[in-house]
């Protein structure tokens, strides 16, 4: 059964940082991508960045380029967020395509959701 789990959302101050972890279980081959997207309320999901299998990496989200971070160890993704702002707050999600080798920021290209973890900007 395929599991993501994530980890690390919590409240923090405009201009603080905070870190996700996200653990992938139950995956037959280590040859998968995984990527973060959030949602905010009343808005629609929406994807932010993707880590290929060997590194490679595609934002898709113009509003945390240079603030955010993604990176990964075997099958856990971390995401790094830096200089965070009232807008960043949301659920974030991980996720891994159903195209196992391609990353992607389309909800509908997404096989696999975590559970999702609240991070709120706030002072």
């Amino acid at each position: 059964q395929l599991q993501l789990v994530e980890s690390g959302g919590g409240l923090v101050q405009p201009g603080g940082s905070l870190r996700l972890s996200c653990t992938a279980s139950g995956f037959t081959t280590g040859y998968f991508a995984m990527g973060w997207f959030r949602q905010a309320p009343g808005k629609e999901r929406e994807g932010l960045l993707c880590i290929t299998f060997n590194g490679g990496t595609s934002y898709y989200a113009d509003s945390v380029k240079g603030r955010f971070f993604i990176s990964r160890d075997n099958y856990t993704v971390h995401l790094q967020m830096d200089s965070l702002k009232p807008e960043d707050t949301a659920v974030y999600y991980c996720a891994v395509p159903k195209e196992y080798y391609y990353c992607s920021g389309h909800t509908a290209d997404i096989l696999s959701w975590g559970q999702g973890t609240q991070v709120t900007v706030s002072s």
